[in-house]
């Protein structure tokens, strides 16, 4: 996967935060110049925060639109469709920050269950739970924000899933890993 340049993940969180403000007090479409990885498909998530709290994250794990397209309709979906909040009002436009997460293609982890803390890399990797009809994600930057260790990851994906923590020791139980380039406001 070819990286996005520091510019083009600017662009990345102006347009989240631009289709945010367009969708909620109908702020004109955010006008900028596309590079062409914004036509290639990708998967991306939008995370908001509210003073340091998380506000919203959605996105699609997997490439199923173009990166420019996936960005506003995360970035929307996570301002007014996360189930876990109540939809983002104008008055909170201002107080709350944007991140762009670009994601690599999910690789199924391929190593015996109880191995699987040892393939993957806190800080580098994101994780996705499947099994049972069920499946959950979290990104690599989560890991990272609580101190926690692979295993403890392993099992809030589990949790994220509604699954049983330490349920990636099952055979029953697909693990998969991707990366991550982050893009905050306000920072490189």
């Amino acid at each position: 996967m070819v990286l996005l340049t520091a510019q083009e993940g600017n662009v990345a969180v102006h347009l989240a935060r631009g289709t945010i403000g367009h969708a909620i007090v109908k702020t004109p479409k955010p006008a900028l110049q596309l590079t062409p990885v914004f036509f290639e498909k990708r998967g991306v998530f939008v995370t908001l925060t509210q003073d340091g709290g998380l506000r919203g994250c959605i996105g699609f794990p997997y490439p199923v639109m173009p990166l420019g397209e996936a960005i506003g309709e995360a970035a929307v979906a996570a301002a007014l469709q996360d189930p876990r909040f109540p939809p983002v009002i104008g008055a909170e436009l201002s107080s709350i920050t944007v991140e762009v997460t670009v994601l690599t293609l999910p690789q199924k982890l391929e190593c015996e269950p109880d191995q699987r803390p040892s393939h993957i890399e806190v800080g580098r990797h994101g994780l996705i739970v499947k099994g049972m009809g069920t499946s959950g994600l979290l990104l690599p930057q989560v890991a990272t924000e609580y101190g926690w260790d692979s295993p403890t990851f392993l099992d809030h994906t589990c949790a994220k899933a509604g699954l049983p923590g330490g349920c990636w020791t099952s055979n029953r139980v697909e693990v998969l890993t991707f990366e991550g380039q982050i893009f905050h406001e306000g920072r490189p």
